[in-house]
């Protein structure tokens, strides 16, 4: 099993998450230097930018750390494009690509459109494999093939693990018709396929600085992304049950105030894991103690036991996402904490 750094060697890789932005290059080139297995970034055009564009230039940014999608939503682009897309990063790095797929809860739901059908992610995976290795695939009725010149892509066939991020039974089922390896967002629900060659797991939480508690600053900058995200999920689910969690009534109402029926869900997204918005942050305060239980939060001991947890349910990736004011001391902490006893 691939390993950071000098941890357990049953330890799955540490791997990290980000959105794209101006200051990702940097974080990538960190990332590398702190002994991180795979950068993957985010795809999701109404709150950030363009994934393929922060891919290629986090390519020319490193030269070992692999890169990836976390995860790319194929409604947003026709399965050529994305197919280009992955020939042009393969030949910026190659042998350090990945591309997951995923139904789109966030980038889907930010724009008001719930998240596509497995069906439907199953045939746009099927297309790209196809354009990838070099054949002609039929796509929304017509003929569409990889006719590159030399000069403007790779050689055929373009070899890149294709992954999907499956949620529930059907999902898993796609995984282990269509997949080379799977992105989970909760622990294991289902037996992982040794086949797959990439088993990654996406957490949420910060590593504990002795005497931190839920109202240290750098707590609620760090962790408050993810904790207020569980609201915006549970709202797209069912709005009026958000009233049952901390501070969820008067949020919704703020919500509710703020945009009208139709334009809600540019509200409830707004800031996603990347800060806590004025509306989100009396949530925080409403959570009290509660916030600090969140996800994998806790010291880098219990972070290294969640880890060696995950390798024997047979997660070969952990993927930590650092947020707050300080992104480059959180991938320090991680970076340390996944080399706990090792």
């Amino acid at each position: 099993m691939t390993v950071t750094s000098d941890g357990p060697a049953d330890r799955p890789a540490l791997s990290l998450t980000l959105p794209p932005g101006k200051d990702l290059p940097r974080y990538a080139a960190l990332a590398e230097e702190l002994g991180y297995h795979r950068l993957w970034v985010y795809d999701s055009p109404a709150l950030y930018g363009d994934v393929w564009l922060a891919l290629g230039r986090a390519a020319d940014a490193t030269s070992r750390i692999g890169l990836a999608t976390g995860v790319a939503v194929p409604s947003l682009r026709h399965p050529m494009v994305t197919a280009s897309a992955i020939a042009s990063v393969a030949e910026l790095a190659p042998g350090r690509l990945a591309v997951a797929f995923g139904t789109g809860f966030t980038a889907r739901m930010a724009m008001g459109r719930r998240a596509m059908r497995w069906a439907d992610l199953e045939t746009y995976l099927r297309q790209v494999r196809g354009l990838l290795a070099g054949e002609t695939v039929e796509v929304e009725g017509k003929a569409c093939q990889m006719i590159h010149s030399p000069a403007y892509a790779p050689a055929r066939p373009v070899d890149v693990p294709l992954l999907a991020a499956p949620v529930g039974p059907k999902g898993f089922e796609v995984a282990r018709r269509s997949a080379d390896g799977v992105v989970l967002v909760t622990d294991p629900t289902e037996p992982l396929e040794e086949r797959w060659r990439i088993r990654a797991q996406l957490v949420q939480g910060i590593v504990l600085r002795p005497g931190e508690d839920h109202t240290s600053p750098r707590v609620r900058a760090a962790l408050g992304p993810f904790y207020v995200t569980s609201y915006h999920g549970l709202w797209e689910w069912s709005p009026q049950a958000v009233d049952g969690l901390p501070g969820g009534a008067e949020w919704r109402a703020r919500v509710e105030a703020e945009r009208p029926e139709g334009e809600r869900h540019l509200a409830v997204h707004e800031g996603h894991f990347v800060e806590v918005t004025e509306r989100d942050a009396p949530l925080l305060d409403a959570a009290g103690p509660a916030l600090v239980s969140h996800g994998w939060t806790g010291d880098a001991a219990a972070f290294a036991e969640r880890m060696d947890k995950a390798g024997a349910a047979g997660i070969t990736e952990v993927l930590v996402t650092p947020t707050g004011q300080d992104i480059p001391g959180e991938l320090a902490a991680f970076a340390s904490a996944a080399r706990y006893g090792g």
